[in-house]
């Protein structure tokens, strides 16, 4: 009998929980079984490790193979199974004479002994880095893993080369030169023409990560000015750069490098499902929630999507997080996004124009209002309206005097570096204690918010969200308290809260 241990990280999620390949030669007829739970990926890995082996000229055991993946409890999919086996039995039947305690092993293998890229590399990368293991990936993948700092890594093309690499027959480079990354280029918000109420909510919302929600006709530039806030928000840190990365790399398979620092900007169908947007599924995997985690996740057309899949945002909004359950399993996914939406006033899209081209009744627009919830309404902290341009606006050339995306987004890092230097955080997170603390308004503001609060009728969330935004107009103010002018337009942004779409 003879055993070899050969690590491998398992995706579940974005975690990256360590299984044990432990490979058993003992008497018996030739063949090899896999128990652990393997899904039937797993399970079809003994012809490809088989044919693999071969096809690289070594021998196969002519010996009872038992392949136990430890832990038992824990179900194993996916092909990233194929290159531990193939090395557990080589150091097994000692074809591969090394120690591979300190090793991880992570890989598909195809039939001619190629091994192929697999999903997830990131996470397993940052497990291996917390605990001082050599990973040794696909070299498809080598570029992923090249991301994490003070790994020690390396990429193999084929079984035959891996070996030999192994043994120190052929030199292993573990890292290459640093990645050149380009710059994104994003759409300027320069070219945005009128729209100046539109313009200033989209930068107190970068400001301060708050949530936001344009209402207007078609055509009007809502979704213009919706993909022209990731040009102006803040660079990504390198911690969140890499949770945006182990995400993409989990749910995409691969995640790609020129896409580094950049901030994710999802936007999912208004047909897409509860499970598309906050994940989850048999094995529970990512939603567009957790793939906009540290960006935003547009949502165009929003009464159009289903109100059941509206309320699932409803936690995640304030949380941070989603937590899926399961009955042999509970999985939590990081989804700290921005939530920018659009939507028009009624079914017809034109309420309110003076032309008075809209033909929807009381009814209509009620029931069309009706499948935006008060509670979730209630977690959006600025709520806009986008009137329709006239042709004066649309026709005048002259935007020189417009502030540049660059110009903004300035303005935006620095009102941030305020409120982390003040409070650790963002306003749009601020809770409790520090909420009091740092949103303290002036006798005349208490004044304003409390005849706001019985006029408009607005719940507690909704009045904290309204601090929160003149924290950030504040901010942006580079004034250190609250003053009466602050809160009146953090007011203003609460258009919904209004009774009626159009006063």
């Amino acid at each position: 009998m003879s055993l070899s241990i050969v690590f491998s990280r398992a995706m579940l999620g974005i975690q990256a929980p360590l299984v044990t390949v432990e490979v058993h030669l003992s008497a018996g007829l030739p063949g090899m079984s896999i128990v652990g739970l393997p899904e039937t990926s797993v399970k079809e890995s003994k012809e490809r490790v088989r044919s693999a082996l071969i096809n690289s000229g070594f021998s196969f055991p002519s010996r009872r193979l038992t392949i136990n993946l430890a832990p038992a409890d824990l179900p194993k999919e996916g092909g990233r199974f194929d290159l531990p086996i193939a090395i557990g039995i080589l150091a097994a039947t000692e074809q591969l004479p090394i120690e591979l305690s300190g090793f991880e092993f992570s890989g598909e293998l195809a039939l001619s002994g190629n091994i192929r890229a697999v999903k997830g590399i990131i996470p397993c990368a940052l497990a291996c880095q917390a605990t001082n293991r050599t990973l040794v990936v696909p070299a498809a993948n080598f570029s992923e893993a090249r991301l994490i700092h003070d790994l020690s890594c390396f990429g193999a093309q084929t079984l035959v080369q891996l070996c030999a690499q192994l043994k120190g027959e052929d030199p292993i480079t573990e890292r290459s030169d640093p990645i050149n990354l380009t710059p994104q280029q994003y759409a300027d918000m320069a070219d945005v023409k009128g729209q100046a109420h539109a313009r200033r909510s989209l930068e107190i919302a970068a400001a301060g990560a708050h949530n936001l929600i344009f209402i207007g006709p078609p055509g009007a530039g809502k979704t213009m000015l919706a993909s022209r806030l990731p040009g102006i928000l803040p660079p990504l840190e390198d911690s969140q750069a890499l949770e945006c990365a182990a995400i993409e790399s989990v749910v995409s398979g691969q995640f790609n490098v020129d896409q580094w620092a950049e901030r994710p900007f999802r936007t999912p169908h208004h047909t897409a499902s509860a499970v598309a947007l906050v994940g989850g599924g048999t094995h529970p995997k990512p939603g567009e929630i957790s793939r906009a985690h540290n960006g935003v996740l547009f949502l165009d057309e929003f009464p159009e999507f289903d109100r059941r899949v509206l309320e699932v945002l409803r936690e995640p909004l304030e949380s941070g997080r989603i937590c899926i359950s399961r009955a042999a399993q509970q999985i939590e996914f990081p989804a700290r996004f921005q939530l920018i939406a659009a939507m028009n006033p009624c079914p017809c899209g034109y309420f309110g124009s003076v032309d008075g081209r809209c033909r929807c009744s009381t009814d209509q627009i009620i029931k069309y209002m009706a499948k935006l919830s008060g509670p979730l309404l209630d977690r959006i902290d600025l709520h806009v309206e986008v009137p329709a341009l006239s042709y004066e606006e649309l026709s005048c050339s002259q935007t020189q005097h417009l502030d540049t995306s660059l110009v903004i987004r300035q303005r935006v890092h620095l009102a941030r570096k305020r409120q982390w230097h003040r409070q650790q955080c963002d306003n749009a997170s601020l809770q409790g204690e520090a909420l009091n603390e740092y949103c303290q308004l002036g006798s005349d503001s208490t004044q304003l918010m409390s005849h706001a609060m019985s006029k408009l009728n607005l719940s507690a969330r909704a009045h904290d969200r309204i601090l929160r935004v003149a924290r950030t107009i504040a901010d942006l103010d580079k004034n250190e308290k609250i003053i009466t002018h602050h809160l009146a337009e953090a007011i203003n942004f609460r258009k919904l809260d209004r009774g009626k779409i159009f006063t």
